[in-house]
């Protein structure tokens, strides 16, 4: 397909962006405590605080701060073990980090096709390519909507695998009544500018294993062992959150629920304003709670896809196509392979403006322009 010009794709000042983070709560009052308190790195009181208002949040039993998405994915892959010689299933359509996390520990990624309805990876498949040699299975809450959780499950404890959740998108989102991030051995979460609820760089890991939980703390911490100071007994990183982060993140949390409920009516406003063009809004299926991170639309044809998306940017409105899938990426397509639901999705869709502060008038902005694009073809 082809590829925006980088003038018109990322160099722009956009009327309307496809984000922007909402820092009118309490962000300020708690970083100009964390700068009173001269406790601006990685040890501070709302290290802590955040950690345990998340777990509550997501009634999962721990939490761990870390300093971005990509290094959580790394980070509960290290804890599980997971390395040289082993295989981790993951969907070709994903963001890059989910497929990098898996290769810096020197495992191989497996790619799995999508299902045409949620966009999220297809168990069918995913059943398909387990091996000896599976070590885990990566399941990515693709733009908010959930995996089909209970069919990972069941094929995880079936060949006796690790699942691990990428809700790096997903905050908020519900398979069936219980929150994304808890529903396998160890799930991560992203916190950057543009996600629902944002630290600027950050990002979690949760479990409800202890054990999995001490362990991620003892790798994200240079491997500091616990009773002899400045003593190492592993190979560890430095991944930790600072605590000015934290404070962010904490303020935001306050507003998570009304962060959410506005995304919701943002979607339902979309799905009215777009009904009548032929254009397929991105909803939610089965027995979930889509949380809408960002709302996506598909077109037709693929040849309308960059087009319109040049339309928009000419009135200011910014876009984002979906991700292109992974397998067809240089440093991962040493092989040839198709995933033809991935590869079509890929193609055709593209990422309206998203955030929760988005006007009626904003989205009426976009319908008109949508609306103006296919007249004139």
């Amino acid at each position: 397909m082809g590829y925006l010009s980088p003038a018109v794709d990322g160099a722009m000042n956009y009327r309307i962006p496809v984000y922007q983070p909402d820092l009118s709560g309490n962000e300020k009052r708690y970083v100009m405590e964390c700068l009173d308190s001269t406790w601006i790195s990685s040890k501070g009181k709302f290290i802590g605080e955040f950690e345990s208002r998340f777990a509550q949040y997501l009634d999962v039993k721990y939490a761990v701060t870390v300093c971005n998405g990509t290094l959580a994915l790394h980070l509960a892959l290290v804890t599980l073990g997971i390395g040289p010689g082993d295989e981790v299933i993951v969907p070709t359509l994903t963001y890059i980090a989910s497929v990098n996390a898996i290769a810096y520990t020197g495992a191989t990624p497996v790619f799995v096709d999508s299902l045409a309805d949620t966009w999220q990876m297809d168990p069918a498949d995913v059943k398909r390519k387990i091996t000896p040699r599976t070590k885990g299975i990566m399941a990515v809450h693709l733009y908010g909507h959930p995996c089909e959780m209970d069919a990972l499950n069941a094929l995880a404890q079936e060949h006796n695998i690790f699942l691990i959740e990428d809700c790096a998108e997903a905050f908020g989102t519900r398979y069936k009544e219980t929150r994304v991030g808890g529903l396998g051995e160890m799930g991560i979460f992203s916190f950057y500018g543009n996600k629902t609820i944002t630290t600027g760089e950050g990002g979690m890991v949760v479990t409800n294993d202890k054990t999995l939980y001490e362990r991620s703390k003892h790798f994200k911490s240079q491997g500091l062992a616990a009773h002899r100071e400045y003593w190492h007994d592993v190979m560890g990183y430095n991944y930790r959150m600072t605590n000015i982060c934290a404070a962010i993140g904490l303020a935001q949390l306050e507003r998570a629920e009304e962060f959410l409920a506005k995304k919701t009516a943002l979607s339902n406003l979309y799905r009215s304003e777009l009904a009548d063009l032929p254009v397929e809004v991105h909803r939610q299926y089965g027995p979930a709670t889509h949380s809408y991170w960002m709302i996506s639309i598909l077109v037709e044809n693929a040849v309308d896809r960059d087009p319109l998306r040049l339309h928009l940017a000419a009135r200011g409105i910014e876009t984002r196509p979906l991700f292109h899938p992974v397998h067809t990426m240089p440093m991962y397509a040493s092989r040839y392979q198709r995933h033809p639901v991935a590869e079509d999705l890929s193609w055709r869709g593209l990422n309206l403006p998203s955030w929760p502060g988005l006007s009626s008038s904003q989205v009426a902005e976009v319908r008109a322009a949508l609306y103006d694009y296919y007249k004139r073809k």
